[in-house]
């Protein structure tokens, strides 16, 4: 399903930066809890056919979500999300990274630093992400990974969760 809603991909190399403006047709607490609450997460945030899978998730400054994206054949990938800070419905940070299905974090893979802020506007929410690595190897790794496909991807199944909404 291609939505016609905005989608700004650009990678800054010199800040080793990936950015990301997306619109949503939902309401700002809608996209909210969809970004939130691992019952809606785990419908969109892994690119279909892949699906996500949260073992566990404390939304909170110093909490932790633990989860795998589960491949058609049943392959898994685990990683976590480290919330750093959350101002509800404005803004939340987190550091992501690879892992095992124990939380432990993968030292073979990148970690990266998310800022993702929410802004309503008429019927529109928008979220923009900044995504800072370490350095520009580890930010060309998750590029050559197929960061931006898998995530637009994800994004059109979050558009495909507000369309049912809405029937």
């Amino acid at each position: 399903m291609k939505s016609n809603f905005l989608m700004d991909f650009t990678v800054d190399k010199k800040t080793n930066t990936v950015n990301v403006k997306r619109e949503f047709g939902a309401s700002l607490s809608n996209v909210w809890s969809a970004w939130t609450e691992p019952e809606i997460l785990d419908q969109w945030w892994a690119p279909a056919p892949w699906k996500a899978r949260t073992k566990s998730m404390e939304f909170k400054e110093g909490g932790r979500r633990l989860y795998a994206m589960v491949g058609p054949e049943g392959e898994e990938h685990w990683a976590i999300a480290d919330f750093t800070s959350i101002t509800p419905k404005t803004n939340f940070k987190y550091l992501d990274a690879f892992s095992d299905s124990e939380g432990n974090l993968n030292v073979d893979f990148p970690r990266s630093d998310w800022d993702v802020n929410f802004s309503e506007q008429g019927d529109s929410t928008f979220v923009d992400i900044a995504i800072k690595h370490k350095n520009l190897e580890d930010l060309e790794q998750i590029i050559a990974m197929g960061f931006k496909e898998g995530f637009t991807i994800a994004m059109e199944g979050l558009d495909a969760i507000f369309a049912e909404k809405q029937k």
